[in-house]
């Protein structure tokens, strides 16, 4: 078997096998056969030349507490129905963690369709993406602030936008940097399936908007769906919450993908919530000694642990490694002799999403405490934010 990036003429075959696994439309979007920019697609394929099976890299950004880390998140895996069982995902995946690797990945994040092969490959689930719907008439109405401003934006306010999205997003950990998102380049228009732009500003100043799709109809079938509503303090939270209550009388449901804990969430009626819609997303690191060190860490914290790590899909992550944190840095260095802890791939993505603390990753046999040692001090590698997804790829 041969794994490689594929060329022009391979994307319409590949378009192919992703169209029979995913049961997606009968014709090509255009991108789907021309090379892009930001993302490498690889094929598998057999002796005979034939395409076994395909994976893209996604050339992302993820926020992990203030810094921008370099990710190579996976999308599209398909394998042929005749291939499947042959280890044809697993060759994908270990020539794009490696290729990854040599272009600078740390860590990498994936939407699964099943997760036992992604586990296989040392990929472990941290959370899950949800939609979630709420009867909009349950939304509580808001007296308009006097000191903000609500206005409709456009094409012009979307560095504003991108600009306020970063700075919710860049003390949290996994959010994409969503650096081509907003109109890297001059546009005349809002982003494909954005009705609306809906901004809240003071003394001239950005604190919150919302982008929105309105939907057909105006029965109790219609929904509002707020593709992203951030806001920077709590008074632009109500402003914003007050404008999506403002469509009761036309579409009695609102859809949105909220992240945990933020002024925007702190206004919304959680009892009457509804999850729509639930895709669990995973990760891995690339690089542990990358991952490590391009993160941003909490300044309060300090200290040190041992460790031994072993990855068989990524074998430069296995050894015997010492971490230590000391005012919002960190450092992994390997170590001459075996320690007492003893961690698995999928353990580590545990712990430095903070999905779960040592004592649970131990209790799941993917920590091993020999001699009776204490797993605890291995939280420290967990000490970041609680990582997030709210985009879908």
């Amino acid at each position: 078997m041969q794994v490689r990036p594929l060329e022009v003429g391979e994307l319409e075959a590949a378009w192919q096998l992703g169209r029979l696994a995913f049961g997606s439309a009968p014709t090509p979007a255009p991108s789907a056969l021309t090379p892009l920019v930001g993302l490498t697609r690889y094929g598998a394929f057999d002796s005979a030349g034939r395409l076994l099976g395909k994976a893209v890299d996604l050339h992302h950004e993820q926020w992990w507490a203030g810094r921008r880390v370099t990710a190579a998140d996976v999308a599209g895996v398909a394998v042929a129905a005749e291939a499947r069982g042959r280890g044809v995902a697993r060759a994908l995946l270990r020539t794009l963690l490696a290729d990854a690797r040599e272009r600078g990945a740390a860590i990498s994040a994936l939407y699964p369709t099943v997760t036992g092969p992604y586990r296989s490959c040392g990929w472990e689930v941290a959370g899950a993406q949800r939609a979630v719907e709420l009867p909009t008439i349950a939304l509580p109405a808001h007296r308009p602030a006097p000191e903000l401003t609500v206005r409709a934006g456009g094409a012009a306010d979307l560095p504003a936008v991108a600009d306020l999205y970063e700075r919710v997003a860049r003390h949290r950990g996994g959010l994409l940097t969503r650096k081509d998102v907003y109109a890297p380049e001059p546009s005349t228009g809002l982003p494909n399936g954005i009705d609306g732009l809906t901004l809240v500003e003071q003394d001239g100043q950005l604190v919150g908007y919302a982008a929105w799709a309105r939907g057909p109809g105006y029965d109790r079938h219609a929904v509002f769906t707020v593709e992203d509503v951030f806001a920077t303090t709590a008074a632009a939270a109500r402003e914003l919450v007050g404008f999506l209550a403002g469509w009761r009388s036309v579409t009695p449901t609102v859809r949105l993908w909220p992240l945990a804990h933020d002024a925007v969430a702190a206004q919304l009626p959680l009892e009457h919530v509804r999850v729509r819609e639930e895709r669990i997303w995973m990760h891995r690191p690339v690089d542990v000694t990358r991952a490590v060190a391009d993160r941003g860490w909490r300044t309060g914290v300090r200290g040190r642990v041992d460790f031994a790590l072993t990855d068989a899909d990524a074998p430069w992550n296995s050894g015997f490694w010492r971490l230590e944190v000391d005012g919002g840095e960190a450092h992994l260095h390997r170590i001459p002799d075996e320690p007492a802890l003893s961690l698995d791939v999928r353990g580590f993505a545990l712990l430095y999403t903070g999905a779960a603390d040592a004592y649970a990753v131990a209790e799941a046999g993917l920590l091993r405490a020999g001699g009776g040692a204490d797993p605890g001090p291995l939280d420290l590698l967990g000490s970041g934010p609680r990582a997030e997804a709210i985009d879908y790829f």
